[in-house]
């Protein structure tokens, strides 16, 4: 796993010429080494239901599997549009120019001076007295181009690189995140959209069927077969039956607003052309669900987890340099002079060039403080990542528990839909007979209201559960250009 700080590694090289070189390759901290996994974690997935899932990966784009165009054009219409995305990706790119600046450190710094200064100088007015001369009030003229490079002899500016770079990928692994939730809550928010459109068409169903027996038994009354309480009792059920309609609409209104957000959209452009699904997306396959192995590989967050990880470690080769003199050539060319015509001439020429040593020395408590502090986040961040994969791991066998109670819950109450279906027609067909009483026939359709709304519910909760699993596994992440061939 991960060396403890404080170390020094350096490439073993022959003596000579390239001792220099030797010692610039020297970098003080730990190496990274990826972290052991914890145990069990690439097992197969213990909640594999075989009837309906499969060991393979799942595809990068899920929501294909439903095939489903519309789908297709919302989910992608997301990825391009969604705010909370762009704002990833600009995160994303705000990182890449950091690392970009830290690279820079590689390279000598330059820096150039021009200006003029009219005064005394304490310097100007020494060499005037030793001449003889009073000391003047004159203008003093430069132009200096400064240059600097940091000796990166314990691997200061490399460490920080390592940082920089772990730091980009962890931040590019929270966009792909934001992919995954954005991709999902779209398939969501289409899926329940669809659903609750297939919930109110049962409402309508049972509210006619329910009108329709309510409209008998009032024929019954008047034809004095039934009494005025049978009466009341049919017509409350319809009451009752119709009072679910408006809230399933507020519902179905509602998610669409949620699924325009994600979009990008305001609420005024909303999408119109989503009346025409009645029914919740179906999958046609088994799906694919993959091993823990795959699954740790796939999530970015766990991938956010081991980048961080990394940068961790780097900071404390950052700190650790610190310990250590920091070591610069410096070197400078330009003029300095009273006139401004001596500047490009030998008479106002100046130079240098020589090293520049900077070191804490000997009170060395701030830099030992921040080692301990760096290798106190490297555990930190260790321990998060450990947490992060057990997450992963809970949250997949979860979505794939819950899934696989769902279709059992979905044969179970299609078994009862057939029976009391079957029920039904003979309890009307009996009441028209006059062999059956009113509120058994009322019992029944009580029966076949609620069992119709649950089967719709249930196909509801299926597709959600579905859809929860894919988000689990952690895919959606990658672009058309990032999918592998």
């Amino acid at each position: 796993m991960i060396r403890p700080g404080g170390t020094v590694a350096c490439r073993a090289v022959a003596t000579g010429a390239v001792i220099v070189a030797a010692l610039a390759a020297c970098r003080v901290g730990p190496n990274y080494h990826a972290p052991a996994l914890p145990s069990g974690a690439e097992a197969p997935l213990v909640s594999l239901n075989a009837q309906v899932e499969a060991p393979a990966p799942p595809p990068d784009a899920w929501w294909r599997l439903y095939n489903d165009p519309r789908l297709d054009g919302l989910v992608e219409e997301a990825l391009n549009a969604n705010r909370t995305l762009a704002a990833a990706d600009a995160n994303f790119a705000a990182a890449r120019a950091v690392l970009s600046a830290v690279h820079a450190n590689r390279y000598p710094s330059t820096a150039a001076f021009a200006g003029g200064l009219y005064g005394r100088d304490a310097v100007t007015d020494e060499i005037l007295e030793l001449g003889g001369h009073p000391p003047q009030t004159i203008w003093l003229y430069e132009d200096i181009l400064q240059s600097a490079y940091e000796v990166d002899l314990f691997g200061r500016v490399h460490r920080a690189i390592e940082v920089a770079n772990a730091n980009a990928d962890s931040v590019a692994a929270a966009r792909d995140s934001v992919r995954v939730v954005v991709a999902a809550e779209t398939a969501h928010a289409y899926a329940e959209i669809c659903a609750l459109s297939q919930e109110l068409d049962v409402a309508h169903h049972s509210l006619d069927v329910v009108s329709h027996e309510a409209e008998i038994t009032v024929q019954r009354h008047d034809a004095g077969a039934n009494s005025a309480y049978d009466v009341a009792r049919a017509q409350a059920l319809v009451a009752q039956v119709r009072s679910s309609i408006p809230e399933l609409e507020g519902q179905r209104r509602a998610t669409l607003f949620e699924l325009t957000a994600v979009l990008g959209r305001t609420p005024a452009e909303a999408p119109t052309d989503l009346d025409a699904c009645v029914t919740p997306p179906r999958l046609v396959a088994l799906i694919p669900v993959g091993d823990g192995s795959a699954l740790i590989r796939r999530r970015p967050d766990v991938r956010q987890a081991e980048r961080r990880l990394a940068a961790a470690t780097a900071e404390i080769g950052v700190a650790t340099a610190d310990l250590y003199p920091t070591i610069r050539l410096v070197g400078l060319y330009g003029g300095a002079a009273s006139e401004l015509s001596q500047l490009n001439n030998n008479i106002g020429r100046t130079w240098g060039v020589g090293p520049s040593i900077s070191w804490s020395f000997p009170n060395m408590a701030a830099p030992r403080a921040r080692v301990r502090q760096a290798k106190a986040a490297q555990a930190a961040a260790l321990a998060s990542f450990d947490s992060v994969v057990l997450t992963a791991l809970k949250e997949t066998e979860q979505a794939l528990a819950l899934y696989s109670a769902a279709l059992d819950n979905r044969q179970s109450l299609g078994d009862a839909q057939d029976k009391v279906h079957s029920a039904f027609g003979m309890a009307h067909d009996q009441f028209l007979a006059g062999s059956l009483s009113n509120l058994d026939l009322l019992t029944t359709e009580q029966s076949l209201v609620a069992i119709d709304a649950a089967v719709a519910a249930s196909d509801a909760a299926l597709v959600q559960d579905q859809i929860a699993v894919f988000k689990a596994l952690g895919g959606g992440w990658r672009s058309e250009s990032q999918s592998p061939r």
